[in-house]
């Protein structure tokens, strides 16, 4: 079995489960070690809504919320406006991901729903030593945005792209999407 393969299986798996089911339990199913199913859940998360990562074990979110994808580039002085921006419309910022040439995908959760949580956000991050994790890729990066209809989540984009902070999708992003992020 390839790793594509086993990823898909990995996901099969989870859908039919009825509870949390653990990396160590993974590990032992499909023969790999805990930390190839670590890395795996990585991959499958950054390109599956919904999946949770809790105490114990992995488990797909059930709820009737629409999930989109948003590829946006802006300088670090934009961050605020383009969280505004997604919240103000409805939605609800689940990650942040950039897309390293050689770290490969890397995501961070965040939660930001409101106005408030976008401005602690911003508080933390200018109290930190830290910098935005986009700033590794030149300002892109990827946010993965929950939203209460389809009709929020294409408000979302159009009014992403009208402040211009909408990036396109590269070719090789856009047969990513469409094959299921097959390595």
């Amino acid at each position: 079995m390839n790793t594509a393969e086993r990823r898909n299986e990995i996901l099969n798996f989870l859908q039919n489960a009825d509870e949390p089911v653990a990396a160590r339990k993974l590990a032992s199913q499909f023969g790999v070690s805990r930390q190839v199913i670590v890395q795996d859940m990585a991959v499958i998360r950054a390109a599956t809504p919904g999946i949770l990562s809790t105490t114990r074990g992995y488990v797909i979110q059930q709820d009737s919320s629409c999930v989109r994808e948003f590829k946006v580039r802006h300088e670090s002085n934009q961050t605020a406006e383009e969280m505004n921006l997604i919240v103000d419309c409805g939605g609800r910022i689940c990650n942040i991901s950039i897309s390293h040439r050689v770290y490969g995908r890397v995501s961070a959760e965040m939660d930001i729903r409101s106005r408030q949580d976008v401005n602690e956000f911003i508080t933390a991050l200018n109290n930190s030593n830290s910098s935005a994790l986009s700033n590794a890729t030149s300002g892109y990066h990827y946010h993965l945005v929950e939203a209460a209809s389809e009709e929020r989540l294409d408000l979302i984009e159009e009014q992403l792209k009208k402040a211009g902070l909408l990036a396109p999708l590269q070719p090789w992003e856009q047969n990513t999407k469409q094959e299921g992020n097959e390595e």
